[in-house]
């Protein structure tokens, strides 16, 4: 045999033992990451439900998906163990912020204007803000005058229609 016709098959051969060696390692890391478990991480399932493992068995996950909610998983149908801060702030909204451990939300709003309560507001000078609204003496002049724009409109299409010549068939009238 030719050297040249066996190389498809090899390159062939090759290419199966990548993948399947890619999907082995894969599964291995999927397994260990499922023999890992400990109560209290939280988990994500292969349904996409967000829970806390409370008890782990040889094959089954008890999981705490809420006050009073209780579900046997099997192992298998673990997707990801979560970080504590990734579980917290997909489930229950919490970012965690490591550079400061001050309160976010303020006790009262004065500190949000950056005026203190007794000060009076401050007012400026600036001229109003358009918010695109219009008075009513204005939307009944825009609508007068797109009203005419169409008359004219509809006038000069008709004036060129009637000036063309009617393209006919040929045979229309030979009927």
């Amino acid at each position: 045999m030719n050297a040249f016709t066996l190389l498809p098959f090899i390159v062939l051969i090759a290419a199966m033992f990548l993948m399947t060696r890619s999907a082995k390692k894969k599964q291995q890391q999927a397994a260990s990451m499922r023999n890992e478990l400990q109560p209290g991480s939280g988990v994500r399932t292969i349904g996409g439900m967000y829970a806390t493992v409370k008890e782990v068995n040889e094959d089954t996950v008890l999981l705490d998906a809420g006050p009073g909610v209780e579900l046997l998983f099997a192992k298998n149908a673990i997707g990801a163990v979560l970080t504590d801060d990734e579980y917290n702030r997909i489930v229950h909204g919490i970012e965690h912020d490591l550079k400061s451990d001050t309160d976010i939300a303020p006790d009262d709003a004065s500190s949000l204007t950056g005026t203190d309560a007794s000060e009076e507001p401050a007012v400026s000078g600036d001229k109003a803000v358009d918010l695109g609204k219009q008075d009513a003496a204005e939307d009944k002049a825009d609508a007068a005058a797109a009203a005419e724009a169409r008359t004219d409109a509809a006038a000069e299409a008709k004036a060129e229609a009637d000036e063309e010549p009617k393209k006919t068939d040929g045979d229309a009238d030979a009927k």
